[in-house]
């Protein structure tokens, strides 16, 4: 096995990866005005729990509000490993363009989803970051857009030459916005030649490489942690189970061989697996040790594993921890099941810990 940080990032990998998938679920099943609800919910949760502290620890409370937030989302955004630029004009108009790849529809989920999505959480977050500074006369102005309406030609024009991603600028005008105002589409407008300003940066002896890594995955864990939540408000605790289920699984899957090569682990045994197991969960700082098995069989036995930490889930209470717990299990039993030599994993909470036991799937199927 590698070095401990391969596993960190073989998590915000394959949370990353999750997050993608079950948005593309969403949207294939419940269609463009579930998944637009959705994204609004989540990011103004987001935006409420993260805006005003990361203001305050970014050290940007004394600039004016527009170049505030605007240098806001460019370092924040960069914590998660996500491209942002920055453009001022002015104290009072300044702008943000979302480079490529995008992080939020990596790959070829970029073509998958409805423009509701985007427009969900520019309502969520970029529209109320006036309300939150108490600032009723700051609003944003989106100018361009990745995520596409089908009638995206009567709004855009020529496709081609209108829409380049994700633009637009916080603005503080001279009244107080309606709610109604605090986000609106100006497609003909363009932001300012971007060489002519430098770049806010992180300051590297604050973030180091391997604090870059662990916030990588916190950033993906974070949507995770609250989009499931939110999308039970949506949609009703089954359907989110169901799709968040289902989703966890196919991931699980799909990305074992990879996060496996991430982090040198061979398709192989039970101890192979187990290893993964153990390798991938200290990638969370959670705490793995064996327990004796009890069920060995002319099969190869099983391996029990106390699984302590539980990061996925830590400072949720109730329901909506329950809930996030039983779909994240879905992942990991997604993997063990993709391997050569099929695994099957089970788990049980007890109170603060979950209690793996892998076996084979043919063992435990006689």
């Amino acid at each position: 096995m590698s070095e401990p940080s391969a596993a960190v990032r073989a998590q915000a990998h394959l949370h990353h990866a999750w997050f993608l998938g079950l948005q593309l679920m969403v949207s294939a099943r419940k269609g463009p005005g579930v998944i637009g609800e959705w994204m609004f919910r989540l990011f103004r949760r987001q935006h409420e729990a993260r805006f005003l502290d990361g203001l305050d620890k970014l050290g940007l409370t004394g600039l004016p509000h527009a170049v505030a937030c605007a240098q806001y989302h460019v370092l924040s955004n960069s914590v998660g490993g996500v491209g942002v630029e920055y453009l001022p004009e002015s104290d009072r108009k300044a702008w943000v363009r979302f480079r490529y790849p995008r992080w939020m529809y990596a790959g070829p989920t970029l073509c998958g989803l409805p423009v509701e999505v985007s427009r969900g959480f520019l309502r969520g977050w970029y529209a109320h970051n006036g309300v939150s500074l108490g600032n009723p006369r700051l609003g944003f102005v989106c100018v361009s857009e990745d995520l596409l309406s089908e009638a995206a030609d009567s709004e855009y024009g020529d496709v081609e030459d209108s829409a380049f991603g994700l633009c637009g600028y916080f603005h503080e005008g001279d009244r107080e916005l309606a709610e109604d105002e605090r986000l609106r589409f100006a497609p003909d407008e363009r932001p300012p030649d971007f060489s002519l300003h430098p770049q806010p940066e992180l300051p590297s002896a604050s973030w180091p490489e391997e604090r870059l890594h662990k916030a990588k995955l916190n950033y993906a864990l974070d949507y995770l942690r609250n989009g499931i939540g939110e999308l039970a408000g949506v949609l009703g605790k089954s359907a989110a189970r169901q799709l968040a289920r289902q989703s966890a699984r196919l991931i699980g899957l799909q990305y074992q061989s990879e996060t496996a090569a991430m982090i040198g682990a061979p398709d192989g045994d039970l101890e192979q697996a187990a290893a993964y197991l153990e390798a991938m969960f200290g990638g969370m700082g959670d705490v793995v040790e064996r327990l004796p098995s009890d069920d060995a069989d002319a099969a190869g036995g099983s391996i029990r594993l106390r699984h302590t930490g539980l990061r996925i889930v830590r400072g949720l209470e109730g329901a909506e921890r329950e809930l996030l717990l039983e779909c994240w299990c879905e992942l990991w039993r997604g993997a063990m099941a993709a391997q050569r030599e099929r695994k099957r994993l089970e788990w049980q909470a007890v109170v603060d810990e979950l209690q793996w036991n892998l076996s084979t799937a043919e063992a435990r199927g006689r």
